[in-house]
């Protein structure tokens, strides 16, 4: 006979968000959307970037996509940094940024199972391949393994 689920006054609700943010529109949506979440819930936002990888290159072009990369997470963290500082004082989640490196799902999922997440959002791909392919968000759906929300 199975036990009961015991109920525990302060654990319902999730404890930590991972938000997928890649500076496309519908990434801010979605982190826009995970804020107010984490707000509400009193979770933690961890919020991640998972620069890509280029496939081949020369040295020359691989230097700068490095560059160009890095440049990216820093706008993407001063983004946040300055959009948090805009919000009264204490209505922000607790929230930490993350960078990866390499495929955007493998990235996600492994920054939500390392950091035991609870909930995963996502912003909807608006790229046309992906309807063939399977989109970020479609395949974290199919992996089962969190709720995911997918923002428009």
């Amino acid at each position: 006979m199975s036990q009961p689920h015991v109920f525990e006054l302060g654990t319902d609700g999730p404890k930590v968000i991972v938000v997928g943010i890649d500076g496309s529109e519908s990434s801010f949506r979605a982190a826009a959307y995970a804020a107010g979440l984490a707000r509400r819930q009193r979770s933690k936002l961890a919020i991640v970037y998972i620069r890509p990888l280029a496939a081949s290159m020369s040295a020359a072009a691989a230097a700068e996509l490095v560059t160009v990369r890095d440049a990216i997470a820093d706008d993407l963290r001063d983004q946040i940094e300055a959009a948090a500082r805009q919000l009264p004082e204490g209505s922000f989640a607790d929230w930490d940024f993350h960078v990866g490196e390499g495929d955007p799902f493998r990235g996600l999922v492994d920054f939500a199972t390392r950091l035991k997440a609870d909930a995963v959002v996502i912003g909807a791909s608006q790229q046309a391949g992906h309807r063939i392919v399977g989109s970020v968000a479609v395949r974290l759906v199919k992996a089962g393994k969190w709720p995911v929300t997918v923002v428009p």
